[in-house]
C-alpha cells in the first residue's frame, strides 16, 4: 500500500502581525489540527517590535521593559525579539505524521534553516548548549547568532518556530539579553553583506522546508485575523 501523502499549508502575510493576534490563531489551529479539521500549517509573518519570554525566561534578562511590549509566551527558550526584517516563520505540525521525536523535530528545524541560509551565501552552524543557528565572525574571533528556534508541543502538535534576522534593526536586540547568551551577539543577512529581499528569502524557506520536511506545500491566503498592519 502506497505511503499516506498530504499537503502543508504555506501561508505569507503582509505588513506586520501583532503578537497576541499570531498567538490566538496558532491556538486555535493547533486545537483544529489535533482534531483532524484542518491541515497543518506554516505561517511566515513579520511582527511589530516587541520581545517574548520563554518557559525559562528570566525577568533579570530583560534590560529595558519599557522599550517595546514584553509577551509572556509558552514556547521554550528564554527572551528574544521580533521586529520588521526579521523574518517569522510559525510551524504547525502533527507530530504524529512527522515521527512523533521531538529532538528530531528540532534537528530537522535546524537543518532547514543551515540549508536555507547556505543557498543565500552564509555557512550557519549549530552549537552545542545553545539554541539557534550561529556565524562565525569573519576575522575568526567570536560569533554571533542569526536565527532563533522556540517552539511548544502540545498532544504531538507544534507551534511557534523559527525566526531569521534578514534585515532588522539589530539595536533593538540590546533591550534584552538575546536567549540568556550575553557573550555572543546577533547579526543579520544585511550586516553580513547580503542584501536579499525578503520575497527571495521566502521562496528559499519554501524550497528547503518542502526539502526537509519531504511534504508537499500547499500555497494559500491568510485569513482574515492573520492579516498584518502597514508598518
Amino acid at each position: 500500500m502506497a505511503a499516506e501523502t498530504h499537503s502543508v499549508e504555506w501561508m505569507v502575510s503582509e505588513g506586520l502581525v501583532p503578537y497576541p493576534a499570531a498567538l490566538a490563531f496558532m491556538e486555535h489551529r493547533a486545537a483544529q489540527i489535533r482534531d483532524g479539521t484542518a491541515p497543518e500549517c506554516v505561517w511566515l509573518l513579520e511582527h511589530p517590535p516587541l520581545y517574548t519570554a520563554g518557559t525559562s525566561a528570566d525577568p533579570s534578562e530583560v534590560l529595558d521593559a519599557e522599550r517595546f511590549p514584553v509577551y509572556e509566551t509558552g514556547r521554550g527558550g528564554r527572551h528574544t525579539y521580533h521586529g520588521p526584517g526579521q523574518r517569522v516563520a510559525y510551524v504547525l505540525l502533527d507530530l504524529t505524521r512527522h515521527g512523533r521525536d521531538v529532538r528530531a523535530f528540532v534537528h530537522r528545524l535546524e537543518e532547514w534553516l543551515i540549508r536555507t541560509l547556505s543557498r543565500l551565501g552564509v555557512t550557519a552552524e549549530r552549537r552545542e548548549g545553545r539554541v539557534g543557528l550561529w556565524v562565525t565572525r569573519e576575522d575568526g574571533f567570536g560569533e554571533d547568532k542569526i536565527a532563533a528556534l522556540g517552539v511548544r508541543i502540545r498532544r504531538w502538535v507544534s507551534f511557534h518556530g523559527i525566526s531569521l534576522n534578514v534585515a532588522p534593526d539589530l539595536e533593538h536586540f540590546s533591550g534584552i539579553v538575546p536567549c540568556g547568551i550575553a557573550e555572543h551577539g546577533v547579526t543579520s543577512l544585511a550586516a553580513l553583506g547580503h542584501d536579499a529581499p525578503m520575497a527571495q528569502v521566502d521562496a528559499i524557506l519554501r524550497e528547503c522546508f518542502a526539502e526537509t520536511f519531504a511534504v508537499p506545500l500547499a500555497l494559500v491566503t491568510p485569513p482574515p485575523e492573520c492579516q498584518g498592519r502597514a508598518p
